[in-house]
């Protein structure tokens, strides 16, 4: 997988990485120069005494180290950008990917473990897309360069480097071994403590409620201390890296400095060879230790590329249809005929056999008890998820035969958790309707109830929003997000148990305020106050994922047992009422 991710995602920048390879090499053949350079001076010029040679060489050094200088800068550069780019590539696709993916596909993999993948994941194959511009195009250039210019000053040494690659690559190759299990099991408590850090974040208010912070500060310790166990079993590993280099890296040298004066001692080798002898030496270790630690950096990377590939390479359950319908009539009607749904693996549907029809102008409104599947009914009409028998239509078309923006373009939704984005009051609003007047807003806010509170803020239509809307209260918050469905003056309204956090008076008058503006529309409200229902043209009274009744209020309560245990639970509040 991370082979195939970085290979597609790289494709665009081949010029760039032509160009780093080209640099990396010129850069490494000028280091690969510069030992043979310094062991001339030392024999023609220091130990003849001859100060010309060693002031024209010296000259020469610096120039080559100059090239290697501009060299090394310049792919650094390219690198960089590379990897850059990279990842921003990879992290809109994933986000794309997200972003097509029905609700059934983001309750699979889970808000924390998506924004995981999204940042720290993509960020491990990026810094690796980093490393290899940098380390591992080098390094072999390194080694092999160093072995040739190493045999070119001394052949009767070149057993001791046989002796030092294969033992530093078996070395360092089990240190990665151990490491690999440890870079897996690492993603994972990452996950684990994103989701118990947003899961407090976002229920602060419950955990203060109930007094709890001292049980969820234990939870996310314990997390953390797993988190940060397995990282450290891994970073004694990683530690342990340097230090077995550089134990090969001496004991090496020792032998080249024993071996090789017993050689310049019988006339068989010069001092100044003896010197690049070392120093290609060096390079050939440094170049195998640079490529161990790529090596080391492969196996996080690659777990985090099997988790991004899970993404990229799952398909949403709500597929665009091949051939859409992008034409629907000026008012529209919903029909759903002998609906079903079942989630994947589940032994019993949520939805079985449902009928509902709603006429443009007629107000239907669905009820029952929790978990009678009221809000997958109605997120089977916006596709948030497709249903597995039947038919959902819409203006007479199967949704999964209409486009999608001509299907969302006619649809008003207002969802059981309203959630405001962060941004002004305006940009809210705008997300209905783009290019909404401040008088269609303001007229929004007074059918939602809302233009009060907002008038109260001080910069009104301008006024910040928290993330979430958690700067609102929860009528608030439901109020903005009706607004925001009003403003957009569809042909299907969808309340799904919007009212819920109103009380009973500002009820009543928002759903007044409604009727004008939504006389012509088709209007589906879930709700689980009768209060809010009764006045509806037809109520669906639901049970364990089907239809049990279907009527006027009136009609229900005399002939439908469910509806009439829901009236008996709410009979003293309709009273006061």
């Amino acid at each position: 997988m991370l082979l195939r991710i970085v290979r597609t995602y790289l494709r665009p920048y081949a010029a760039p990485l032509a160009a780093v390879v080209a640099l990396q090499f010129v850069g490494t053949m000028a280091a690969l120069y510069l030992p043979s350079l310094n062991a001339d001076i030392i024999d023609r010029g220091v130990v003849v005494g001859d100060t010309a040679y060693i002031l024209r060489h010296g000259g020469l050094m610096l120039l080559v180290s100059l090239v290697q200088i501009i060299c090394s800068i310049a792919a650094v550069w390219f690198s960089a950008r590379n990897a850059m780019g990279f990842g921003r590539d990879l992290r809109a696709a994933i986000f794309h990917r997200v972003g097509s993916f029905s609700t059934r596909e983001v309750q699979q993999f889970g808000a924390p473990s998506l924004i995981t993948r999204e940042t720290n994941d993509v960020q491990q194959v990026q810094m690796l897309v980093l490393m290899a511009g940098t380390l591992m195009v080098s390094a072999p250039i390194m080694m092999v360069g160093g072995i040739i210019m190493a045999a070119r000053e001394d052949v009767g040494l070149s057993w001791l480097v046989l002796a030092v690659v294969p033992v530093l690559a078996v070395s360092i190759g089990l240190i990665v071994r151990q490491m690999v299990p440890s870079f897996r099991l690492m993603q994972e408590r990452i996950d684990e403590v994103n989701r118990l850090l947003r899961e407090q974040i976002t229920g602060v208010r419950v955990v203060r409620a109930f007094v709890r912070e001292e049980h969820e500060t234990a939870r996310f310790r314990g997390a953390n201390e797993q988190l940060t166990e397995v990282a450290v079993r891994a970073g004694r590993w990683q530690s342990a890296m340097f230090p077995t280099v550089m134990v090969v890296a001496n004991t090496a040298t020792v032998g080249v400095l024993w071996f090789g004066g017993h050689r310049v001692e019988a006339g068989q080798m010069e001092v100044g060879a003896l010197t690049a002898y070392i120093s290609y030496l060096m390079q050939i270790v440094m170049s195998v230790m640079m490529a161990m630690f790529m090596l080391m950096m492969v196996p996080r990377a690659s777990v985090c590329a099997d988790r991004i590939a899970e993404v990229l390479d799952t398909e949403s359950s709500v597929v665009p249809p091949a051939a859409p319908v992008t034409e629907l009539p000026g008012r529209v009607d919903l029909v759903l005929d002998d609906v079903t749904f079942a989630y994947p693996g589940a032994e019993e549907p949520v939805l079985r056999g449902v009928d509902l029809r709603a006429a443009p102008g007629e107000t239907v409104a669905i009820v029952g008890s929790t978990g009678a599947g009221k809000s997958t009914l109605v997120n089977l009409v916006p596709r948030l998820f497709d249903a597995t028998g039947g038919a959902v239509r819409v203006g007479g078309v199967d949704v999964r035969d209409l486009d999608p923006e001509t299907l969302w373009s006619r649809i008003g939704l207002v969802p059981q958790k309203a959630f405001l984005f962060r941004g002004t009051v305006a940009d809210n609003l705008r997300y209905g309707k783009p290019d909404a007047t401040e008088e269609e807003m303001w007229a929004a806010l007074e059918i939602a109830q809302a233009r009060e509170f907002v008038e109260a803020m001080p910069d009104g239509l301008d006024a910040e929003i928290a993330q979430g809307g958690s700067s609102l209260s929860g009528g608030q918050r439901q109020r903005m997000a009706i607004a925001r469905a009003v403003v957009r003056r569809p042909d299907l309204y969808l309340f799904d148990d919007s009212f819920s956090a109103l009380d009973l008076t500002t009820d009543a008058r928002l759903r007044a305020a409604l009727r004008p503006v939504t006389r012509d529309a088709t209007v589906v409200i879930v709700a689980q106050r009768v209060a809010t229902i009764r006045h509806a043209d037809r109520i669906v009274a639901m049970e364990d994922g089907a239809v049990v009744g279907t009527g006027t209020h009136d009609e229900l309560l005399a002939g439908c047992e469910t509806y009439q245990e829901i009236v008996r639970s709410q009979l003293t509040a309709e009273e006061v009422a």
